[in-house]
């Protein structure tokens, strides 16, 4: 049980290894304009939020790709993200 886990976890971070912003917060589930941008911001600043949403096993690179992502795309943004796109 441990080994697939193990593989299981492996191929989630290899996948998320290699997306954009976009492909992490579709990956991850992450809808940006469910939240404002002072949200967003908030969410990295927290291990907590972060391991429950699925952020904290990214690298640091793409934890940025993806902060930038959603608050580009947020509620409040200039451009917020329309369902189903």
């Amino acid at each position: 049980m441990k080994i697939f886990r193990l593989l299981l976890a492996l191929s989630v971070i290899a996948s998320l290894a290699f997306a954009g912003g976009k492909e992490l917060a579709v990956q991850l589930g992450l809808n940006p304009s469910s939240k404002a941008i002072k949200q967003w911001e908030k969410i990295f600043t927290k291990d907590r939020k972060m391991k429950k949403l699925g952020i904290d096993k990214l690298s640091d690179a793409d934890k940025n790709a993806l902060k930038k992502y959603l608050t580009s795309h947020a509620a409040d943004s200039d451009h917020p993200e329309a369902a189903g796109m």
